[in-house]
């Protein structure tokens, strides 16, 4: 093999598995750090560099990045990665003198915003410093989007929402609420310089079965419920509530039916549940709640009875698995009556753009949805920008705030006449850790404390208020612990080749046997000659450069380090180093910045 390109930035990127798993790369081990310093107010502007809300997302983000957490490789449960940075929100001091500010003057560029939620609000959160002038247009009467339609106030209070986004609309956003854009013919001929689509995906799915249009007043389409219920023109539902579907929307439904008056709540699935789309703490909090999730109930018609809804019929579902558990076989085992007063349909959402003209020059595939560049985020009409979920279908929060950086990189680079498919590089700054002989900026012990718990309002409480936040937040025991549990990914092992002696002190004192000295060969020939065989071909095996006293290469497999820097302590040559890697991720200030430079 060759030796290791450690100049590239996205080498030691991809070893802090929890920031390139994060959509808008978060770094999270340095905002860890600055918790564990009682630095709060640090650690929530370096999240709002990059996920732009803190106190939003530490409360409900899909947390890409705690599957990926090299803490799970050395017990079960990851770093409550989302939950510390709602500590930093929840903790932290004044910050709206120590966000961008609206500029003094603008830069004459007007930019359209379709839809209040978190794509569109990222957009002209990196653009409005800058002097763009952004007006969002909102259907509603409060901006949100999804975050304020969809996701229930027992799990997002109300205040932090609009705190995160009042500093954003701080800095000279016009924000046009009750404003739903019925042509963007129309939008386009008021002199904008850009357009960007943030709307959703704001269409639920239907399930026309059977009974559908005799039961429609006891039949809710999931979003459409949830956001009736937010805004406060729904305030009941029957003592019987059957959900169908089971993703995320879904546990949403059902916890909204038990606050307003259900007493028996089942979730129905058609197929088992490692194939359920939910979050798994999301089912948790569900069935801690006395959810019933019911598995492999495909559903048949609604029985109705006298023009009323009294149940549903579901066919009952057999799944053959193989090995990986994929389905290689389905078959049908009887049918299954289950009585109900309401149903509430979370199988999916769709786009829906009825408001754009088809002769704009906007091309659309098959499924009615906007061809965008994934780079670029434009649309086939120049100037034109799609993001969150109006652009791929429904995703996230995290994702919709990445889309808009980047659109706001393409949008800037087309006001400024540049190409807009050029993108700054991603950049990589190292600097030793080392405070003295064996002294670290960094905590290198390992604790082995599980992970804490988040504590709880009590069930009848909490069921009794529909707005009541369920999660209390972590104390200062469960923040202390928690924050050492972090691993420091980003605090990398560096080695100098010609430094090293071969004397093996480093292989001797590794807790976990990731380091071997070997002769170089074939990729898969390190990999099975390591002490420990490098299986996990996702992460890359670190090879040096040859040792001057043998010829060998120093292998290092990347997935099993924990970076706990004992090989640099014990190397008596100071051939290995932990050295801190700043990974830099452009935004569309640092283009400007570049534009200002040149």
């Amino acid at each position: 093999m060759q030796p290791t390109d450690t100049r590239d930035p996205d080498y030691f990127h991809k070893v802090v598995d929890c920031q390139w798993a994060c959509p808008a790369h978060t770094p999270v081990p340095e905002y860890i750090r600055q918790i564990a310093q009682g630095n709060f107010t640090e650690a929530y502007l370096i999240n709002r560099r990059s996920n732009v809300f803190p106190g939003i997302l530490g409360r409900v983000c899909d947390r890409p990045c705690e599957p990926a957490c090299r803490r799970g490789r050395v017990e079960e449960e990851p770093v409550a990665i989302c939950r510390l940075k709602r500590v930093a929100a929840d903790h932290r001091d004044e910050v709206k003198d120590l966000i961008p500010q609206k500029p003094d003057s603008t830069n004459g560029k007007k930019i359209a915003l379709i839809g209040a939620g978190p794509a569109s609000l990222t957009v002209a959160n990196d653009l409005a410093p800058l002097g763009y002038e952004c007006t969002i247009f909102e259907a509603h009467h409060r901006p949100g989007g999804l975050m304020i339609s969809n996701i229930p106030a027992f799990r997002l209070p109300e205040d932090v929402l609009d705190e995160e986004i009042g500093y954003i609309l701080d800095m000279g956003v016009e924000l046009k609420l009750n404003s739903r854009v019925e042509s963007l013919k129309a939008l386009m001929e008021g002199g904008y310089d850009a357009v960007f689509v943030g709307s959703g995906a704001p269409k639920g799915k239907d399930l026309n079965i059977e009974g559908r249009e005799e039961a429609a007043g006891n039949i809710h389409i999931g979003i459409d419920w949830l956001e009736s219920v937010a805004f406060e023109h729904t305030d009941k539902i029957g003592k019987r509530v059957l959900i169908i579907g089971v993703g995320n929307t879904a546990m949403d439904c059902c916890r909204t039916s038990l606050r307003l008056g259900a007493d028996d709540v089942k979730v129905m699935a058609r197929k088992p549940r490692q194939f359920f789309k939910a979050s798994p703490w999301e089912l948790e909090d569900a069935e801690d709640e006395n959810v019933e999730i019911i598995v492999n109930h495909s559903p048949k018609r609604f029985v109705v009875e006298n023009g009323k809804l009294t149940g549903m019929e579901f066919e009952l579902m057999e799944y053959d698995l193989d090995a990986d558990g994929n389905i290689t076989e389905t078959r049908k085992a009887g049918t299954k009556i289950i009585p109900c007063d309401d149903v509430i349909l979370a199988i999916g959402q769709e786009n829906a753009f009825p408001w754009i003209e088809r002769d704009l020059g906007i091309e659309f595939d098959k499924w009615g949805v906007p061809v965008v560049d994934e780079t670029t985020h434009q649309s086939t009409k120049p100037g034109v920008f799609f993001g969150g979920d109006s652009a791929f279908g429904p995703k996230n929060i995290i994702w919709a705030v990445e889309h808009g950086h980047q659109a706001a990189i393409s949008i800037h680079k087309h006001c400024q006449g540049e190409n807009i498919g050029e993108r700054l590089p991603r950049g990589l700054n190292l600097q030793s850790a080392k405070m003295g002989v064996n002294e670290w900026m960094y905590s290198n012990a390992y604790t082995g404390e599980h992970r804490r718990d988040m504590p709880l309002v009590e069930l009848k409480e909490r069921l009794n208020n529909r707005k009541m936040e369920v999660e209390l937040g972590f104390d200062a025991e469960r923040i202390a612990t928690e924050v050492q549990r972090c691993l420091n990914c980003d605090v990398q092992t560096v080695f100098d080749a010609p430094l090293c002696k071969e004397c093996d002190a480093c292989l001797d004192i590794c807790p976990v046997d990731c380091l071997s000295i070997l002769e170089n060969g074939e990729e898969g020939q390190l990999r099975a000659g390591m002490r420990v065989p490098a299986a996990n071909t996702e992460q890359a095996l670190y090879v040096s450069e040859p040792l001057k006293d043998t010829g060998r290469v120093m292998v290092k497999d990347e997935n099993l380090c924990l970076h706990c820097g004992l090989c640099a302590e014990r190397c008596p040559t100071a051939a290995w180093d932990m050295q801190d890697a700043d990974i830099v991720i452009p935004h569309v200030d640092n283009e400007a910045g570049k534009v200002a430079a040149e």
